[in-house]
């Protein structure tokens, strides 16, 4: 493990950084067509539903500790800029093993938090039934599927992002051609959708840690003192739940969104659920860049130089602006037939045409507040994020407050955008406070 905190920032770098990753971000809609597309062709409605809500219901399950993948960036990518060869091989085993408590914690608290799920999105008995028997399959995938973030966000630190999307190509793959098997071929229906995906995690997982095969070749890796050490325990569990609280109140912020929209009537929430779809591809395409932020302000954080952490911030966010704008141009020609592609609605995609002004101008708002989110996340500032995303939460939930009753849909799609605009504002306002704290530590390096 060598750092490359002292190559120069190049735009050459960002691109070989952010390239793999959007080609990984491909992947992820493919494999919930495929599950999709297999139990269909068993010609019944009701194995659809039990593997989508089962799906959702894990998905959300697994999401809760997303703050892994974000919180092993920073932290890595710092020990790694700052050349500790040890500390960068501790992070990866730090978060496997919270990964793995983690995963057994879900497995043990099974039935209660299924029971519960179920109480909040009800389904018919016989969807119920087989959607239990996807989970109860599905959740000893825990450990592996959570242990994946903490992989993940490891090779990013270290600019791996070529091994990320061999080990997102290789586990959905297994996972593909496994549907394919146990369903069409062994006739298991949506047990064998479960299995198939249990596999793969599991699969998954061992290819991710022969991926970063390297830290098991280094002495001392496994030495319990400096795995639990307990300033940076300490120090882990403050950003990792920092993340999990702003990433709350940002969930809380799209989910109220979804149930406003739900007081409207079903074709204006039928169009809202297709223009959301924009939103997602949004950022599903600036993914890339605000890792590489992440990642090379992280690495500049830990080797302490203050002039890398601006031009980091800096050219990947003039890739982000370039991508935000293109997206629009895109969003706004041929917007429309995505639109009439996406739903045989007519109603539903004129609604839809009415609001796709607010889809085109998404990227252009939005971009900072992606951005941003990926620096602040490589200076480990989780504090700040935090604090910021709770001022953002409440300027959407007053902008909702008045803009929802006079405008209707116009007013909650405002709200969203302002969301995004208060977002990057308020972290924006936070930037200069960065750069004066690791200039007031930077180690004088020439020409900076």
């Amino acid at each position: 493990m060598t750092s490359s905190a002292s190559p120069e920032i190049t735009h050459s770098r960002i691109l070989k950084f952010a390239l793999p990753i959007t080609l990984a971000n491909v992947t992820v809609p493919l494999l919930g067509v495929v599950d999709t597309g297999v139990v269909g062709q068993l010609g019944e409605a009701v194995p659809i539903g039990a593997v989508g809500i089962g799906a959702i219901i894990l998905s959300a399950l697994f999401w809760f500790f997303g703050f892994l993948r974000m919180g092993t960036t920073g932290l890595t990518a710092q020990a790694f800029g700052a050349g500790d060869n040890l500390e960068t091989a501790a992070m990866l085993i730090r978060a496997l093993v919270l990964a793995l408590l983690a995963g057994l914690l879900l497995i043990a608290m099974q039935t209660p938090l299924f029971w519960a799920a179920f109480q909040m999105s009800p389904a018919s008995a016989d969807v119920e039934d087989l959607a239990r028997s996807y989970l109860g399959i599905r959740i000893f995938g825990a450990p592996a599927a959570i242990g994946l973030y903490a992989i993940t966000g490891w090779l990013i630190a270290l600019e791996r992002t070529r091994a990320v999307l061999v080990l997102q190509l290789v586990a959905n793959v297994t996972n593909i051609l496994l549907d394919l098997w146990f369903v069409l071929g062994l006739g298991w229906g949506v047990e064998g959708v479960a299995l198939a995906t249990l596999i793969a995690e599991w699969f998954g997982l061992g290819i991710g840690l022969f991926l970063c095969r390297e830290v098991f070749s280094l002495s001392g890796w496994a030495d319990p003192a400096r795995i639990f050490d307990r300033i940076i325990l300490k120090r882990m569990s403050v950003v990792n739940s920092d993340i999990l609280i702003r990433s709350l109140l940002l969930q809380g912020i799209f989910i109220s969104f979804m149930f406003y929209g739900a007081k409207l009537s079903d074709v204006e929430l039928a169009a809202n659920q297709v223009l959301i779809q924009f939103v997602y591809v949004t950022a599903y395409a600036l993914d890339g860049f605000a890792l590489a932020a992440e990642s090379i302000v992280g690495q500049a954080w830990g080797a302490r130089r203050a002039g890398a952490l601006r031009r980091a911030t800096i050219r990947t966010s003039q890739w982000a602006a370039g991508v935000s704008i293109a997206l629009a141009l895109v969003f706004w020609l041929a917007g429309p037939v995505v639109i009439t592609v996406m739903t045989t609605a007519q109603d539903v995609r004129d609604f839809a045409q009415i609001y796709l002004i607010y889809m085109i101008f998404a990227p252009i708002v939005g971009w900072p507040s992606w951005m941003l989110d990926g620096v602040f996340i490589g200076a480990t500032r989780s504090g700040e994020m935090r604090n910021m995303m709770a001022l953002s939460a409440l300027i959407y939930a007053l902008s909702l407050a008045v803009l929802f009753p006079l405008l209707g849909n116009h007013g909650l799609w405002a709200s969203l955008l302002i969301s995004f605009v208060a977002r990057g504002a308020t972290l924006a306002w936070r930037y200069p406070v960065l750069e004066r704290s690791l200039a007031s530590v930077a180690r004088p390096v020439k020409g900076e």
